[in-house]
């Protein structure tokens, strides 16, 4: 008999288990890496290929819009052949699609090796998630694993700048998408010896239209918010937006009356799963839009380069990996949520002195406040996946992480969106007012548009004209990084009061993810896992009573 068809997970994870996160690691850091270095080489490949504004701007997104609205999809295919194979699968279409993604030679090719690229990426990251939530059954260790893993998305988006901007000194465009593939051969070598296999031994069949449904609807929300966070409030992004939204609901509507739904309903009726996404999405909206303003602060109002705001950009870096590996160690002493709130409230003061940045002497404050604010967002990333998942049944776990997943892109997108514009409107307003007499009318226009255009119209102009435009641009911009970090200190004020009601007062057990954290020995989720406890189970859908008594003993659930 296959090792496959035999496998069941040992009450505390061992060598083989923490082995395996180590591969389960590799998509996490290179899928963030890989849209890293890709900005770092448009200028580049921009000169070689030369691509058009709208090619350019398919290049650059193909690859999110497909794995935002491929990642259900591909979470519940997992669940169906095996999220091993599935894994397996995405990882030699993730090294070929590298491999032609470098050597394209035109900007079409590029933008279907993009295109290729996301769809791979999508099978990578719910395969990973689901995998690690069936192999650790312990609560404290699988905390340790979840926070292992979003820590590897902190340090590929932290070295990607240095790796990327090295290799593109001394190679050609092509070779930073080339980082990939040893390490997904290295996946394929030792993921069949050392990852196990699961799937839903009774998944039901998969509802064409509820597919078509989700996809759309994904795929044009994510569009809508791209262009709103791009450039700007224009009526086919807020059209496709306000589609995708009605799209969802449809979706959601249709899921209900489906004996064998692609999305349970259920999972969205247990507290701890729903105020667990609901904190990881906010999080992430207040964390992508202040940052998406303050990596324009430190270029165009402090004046660094992209070099050293990559390096003044490291505390930040640095606080959510050491917040994201001390999340766990924190559980010793408190239950999850309190983790998270606690985590939360560091997050509040690093907005808060995010308020004072001001014109002249921004640096230091960016720096103690980036550092603080991912220290402090971490810990919810990473515990509020592992709640998430625990909550949800064993063999669902690739459908719920790929919820996850969905959430993070939405919750960026929207943060970047909607803060975007908020920040651009009070810079437009501020600068309008204070531009100085005598300035030509088009530039004038150029400097209200963009802080980008403004530094480079106060570059063309002559002498204390100049300055003034400059120093007019530079102001309205700092204000509008203060209205947006008053609104990310509020917005994660209020996050800290609902993790601390809605999931405080739980039972031990309901808060951390389904199992006592206790001494680290054998806790109640561990249990759920080997027993099929229904008092554990149940909870996810009481319209369907014998949905979770389907695979309740381990050799049911690893194949």
């Amino acid at each position: 008999m296959s090792q496959d068809a035999t496998y069941s997970p040992p009450a505390r994870a061992g060598r083989r288990e923490w082995t395996a996160l180590g591969v389960l690691a590799l998509p996490a850091l290179l899928i963030t890496l890989d849209n890293t270095v890709l900005h770092l080489a448009v200028p580049h490949l921009s000169a070689s290929i030369d691509p058009s504004g709208l090619q350019l701007l398919w290049i650059v997104d193909i690859y999110s819009f497909l794995i935002a609205g491929l990642l259900i999809i591909a979470g519940t295919l997992g669940d169906r052949i095996g999220r091993r194979r599935l894994l397996l699968i995405g990882a030699a279409g993730f090294g070929l699609a590298s491999l032609l993604t470098a050597f394209s030679s035109s900007a079409e090719m590029l933008i279907v090796s993009r295109a290729l690229l996301g769809i791979a990426g999508a099978t990578l990251m719910p395969s990973s998630m689901s995998l690690i939530r069936n192999m650790f059954v312990d609560p404290r260790q699988r905390s340790v694993a979840f926070s292992v893993w979003i820590a590897c998305f902190l340090v590929g988006g932290a070295i990607g700048p240095m790796v990327g901007g090295a290799m593109l000194e001394h190679f050609w465009w092509g070779s930073v998408f080339l980082l990939s593939v040893p390490a997904m051969v290295l996946l394929l070598i030792v993921g069949p010896v050392l990852l196990p296999e699961y799937r839903d031994p009774n998944p039901g069949r998969i509802d064409p239209a509820s597919v078509l449904l989700l996809v759309v609807s994904l795929l044009a929300t994510v569009y809508g918010l791209k262009v709103l966070a791009g450039e700007g409030v224009q009526p086919l992004p807020v059209v496709l937006l306000v589609a995708g939204l009605g799209l969802a609901v449809v979706f959601a509507s249709r899921q209900r009356r489906l004996s064998h739904p692609l999305l349970e309903p259920g999972l969205f009726r247990e507290r701890t799963f729903a105020v667990s996404l609901g904190a990881m999405a906010l999080a992430l909206f207040v964390m992508s839009g202040s940052q998406f303003f303050v990596a324009q602060y430190l270029q165009m109002v402090v004046g660094l380069s992209p070099l050293e705001t990559g390096l003044s950009s490291l505390p930040g870096s640095i606080g959510g990996v050491v917040g994201a590996l001390m999340a766990p160690l924190a559980l010793r002493w408190m239950r999850s949520a309190y983790v998270m709130t606690a985590g939360l409230a560091i997050a509040f003061v690093g907005f808060a002195v995010l308020t004072q940045v001001q014109t002249e002497n921004g640096l230091i404050p960016v720096m103690v406040a980036l550092g603080l604010l991912n220290f402090g967002v971490a810990p919810t990333i990473a515990l509020g996946t592992d709640m998430m998942i625990a909550s949800a049944p064993p063999e669902k776990a690739g459908a719920v992480s790929a919820i996850s997943e969905t959430c993070h892109e939405l919750g960026l997108g929207m943060g970047i969106a909607i803060l975007g514009s908020v920040g651009t409107a009070v810079y437009r307003g501020e600068v309008s007012d204070t531009l100085p007499a005598g300035l030509p009318a088009d530039a004038a226009s150029r400097v209200r548009d963009t802080i980008g255009s403004a530094v480079y119209e106060a570059e063309r102009l002559p002498g204390e004209l100049g300055t003034a435009v400059l120093d007019a641009a530079r102001a309205a911009f700092t204000d509008g990084l203060l209205y947006v970090s008053v609104i990310c200190t509020v917005v994660t004020l209020l996050t800290v009061f609902m993790v601390a009601v809605l999931l405080g007062p739980l039972p031990t057990g309901d808060a951390d993810g389904g199992g006592e954290s206790g001494d680290g020995g054998e806790s109640g989720d561990g249990a759920a896992e080997g027993s099929g406890s229904p008092e554990s189970l149940e909870t996810i859908d009481l319209r369907k009573p014998d949905y979770h008594r389907q695979s309740t003993a381990p050799e049911d659930r690893a194949h």
